[in-house]
């Protein structure tokens, strides 16, 4: 998979809040990380739980499907 070079600390930071490596201050602070990877579409790239995770924010209105324009 190949990651812009620009994405590659935003990314980085995201994956670690959504698996707790790099603590949250907030809950909110942790659905913006998860929200940045459905955006990208890196939450369907990563291992299955990832994708189970985001299916499941979304459906509980907590996280937003990406639109497509």
């Amino acid at each position: 998979m190949k990651v812009h070079k620009d994405l590659v600390d935003d990314i980085h930071q995201a994956i670690g809040r959504c698996e707790g490596f790099i603590p949250c201050e907030t809950f909110r602070e942790e659905l913006e990380a998860w929200q940045f990877m459905i955006d990208t579409g890196y939450a369907w790239s990563f291992q299955g739980w990832f994708g189970r995770r985001a299916s499941w924010l979304i459906k509980e209105g907590l996280c937003k499907q990406k639109v497509v324009h």
